[in-house]
């Protein structure tokens, strides 16, 4: 692990400003809101382009296939191209796809343009390494942090401002508006962002098989990966279950307090930057551990109170804020110990460990569903329950100083 950084450090490291680290969390926000606008869209978006009802989930689905193929396919070419091209590069793509689901009609070129909005949003996991580079290494951890709590507040935000648009305007228009703040943000980025090329000297072919050598030979990356696919699991599983239970018989919110609920959750980002700091100073461990326990605390914590009661609903949303805490917690640890394996294939590094976090997100989000229709609420919190704790067992397998030892 690196040393704890010196009293005297200012902030923000030499190399990287206040303004640049807020940059870079505000463009991980706005990029990573695109792949969350439909989520509570679906369902009109369908009935508009006439989708059949059956098939309204390919609308979300899509979107997180190609998150999951930019992860593994072009995430990694960070280490051969040019950082600041290739993050503007993706933006753009991810502009054309907005404007051609805004002006989508008819299933086709909608669910194709759902499908290139997955893949260019991958630009939010070019940012974080590109950063984790430019900082020093005694703060880099600090700040990783402060960039993925813009990440954080983007994707907790996406459903309830994508809700609004829509209810004053129309669904397109939120593509529209998104699409116009991409253009602003990739000018900006080309202007303010620096030059970074890469010395690795691979075939694209060379730097997809390195990867696969990469997750067989590192623990630390297999740990990481592990402990965050249980995590994203159950934090997806969450936000799946929490509108249809609340839209329910018990508690019966209406879209706009589900929007509300929605917002409780962004009180997690606050982790980020506290995580950040803690594995700067050799304390990722403990912070590992207490985002673990926090998540599996939050599930339990809601069933104290009778379904429907002020103080169901209240613990429900104070088991959102602590679930989000905890998840974001174990995010930032686990990117700061995995950069910390080489600067050379950070990059490779995150697109691995993301797409495969990114998968136990998508089991958990099926789970959740499948769950609350079989059990209800108990049922989806008990499983929900159990993907924290089963990182935390496999946590307790680590050994202590395991991670420092394995360091490139």
């Amino acid at each position: 692990m690196t040393t704890p950084a010196s009293t005297g450090q200012t902030q923000h490291p030499p190399g990287l400003s206040a303004g640049m680290t807020f940059l870079m969390a505000a463009a991980c926000g706005l990029i990573a809101a695109n792949l969350y606008y439909t989520q509570p869209l679906a369902g009109p978006i369908a009935l508009d382009i006439g989708l059949p009802a059956e098939a309204t989930g390919l609308i979300v689905t899509l979107t997180q296939i190609g998150y999951g193929l930019g992860l593994l396919l072009l995430v990694p070419l960070g280490d051969l191209l040019e950082n600041r091209r290739l993050i503007v590069t993706m933006i753009g793509l991810v502009t054309v796809a907005l404007i051609a689901a805004g002006l989508s009609t008819t299933p086709g070129p909608f669910l194709t343009a759902s499908l290139a909005i997955g893949v260019g949003s991958v630009a939010v996991q070019m940012i974080v390494p590109f950063a984790a580079n430019l900082a020093p290494d005694a703060a880099r951890g600090r700040v990783v942090g402060n960039i993925m709590s813009g990440l954080m507040v983007g994707i907790m935000m996406a459903r309830p401002i994508s809700g609004l648009i829509a209810g004053l305007s129309s669904w397109h228009a939120v593509f529209y508006l998104s699409a116009i703040v991409m253009v602003g943000l990739g000018t900006l980025l080309w202007v303010r962002l620096p030059t970074r090329m890469p010395s690795a000297r691979l075939s694209y072919g060379q730097l997809l098989e390195s990867m696969a050598k990469l997750i067989a030979t590192q623990p630390v990356l297999q740990r990481r990966a592990a402990y965050q696919a249980c995590q994203f699991a159950a934090f997806s599983l969450f936000w799946t279950v929490t509108p249809l239970y609340l839209a329910g018989p018990h508690f019966g919110l209406g879209h706009n307090g589900i929007a509300l609920f929605a917002l409780a959750g962004v009180a997690g980002a606050i982790a980020s930057p506290i995580a950040g700091r803690l594995a700067d100073k050799g304390l990722a461990r403990p912070a590992t551990a207490f985002g673990l326990l926090s998540a599996a605390a939050a599930f339990l914590m809601t069933q104290i109170a009778s379904e429907g009661s002020s103080i169901a609903i209240t613990l429900l949303t104070l088991a959102a804020i602590l679930l989000d805490f905890g998840v974001t917690m174990t995010l930032v640890t686990g990117q700061r110990s995995i950069y910390e394996l080489g600067a050379e294939f950070r990059s490779r590094l995150n697109g691995l460990f993301m797409a495969i976090f990114f998968t136990g997100g998508a089991i958990g989000s099926a789970l959740g569903a499948w769950a609350f229709a079989s059990g209800g609420w108990w049922f989806a919190s008990m499983i929900g329950f159990a993907l924290p704790a089963t990182a935390a067992a496999i946590f307790l397998t680590e050994k202590h100083g395991q991670e420092r030892s394995l360091q490139h």
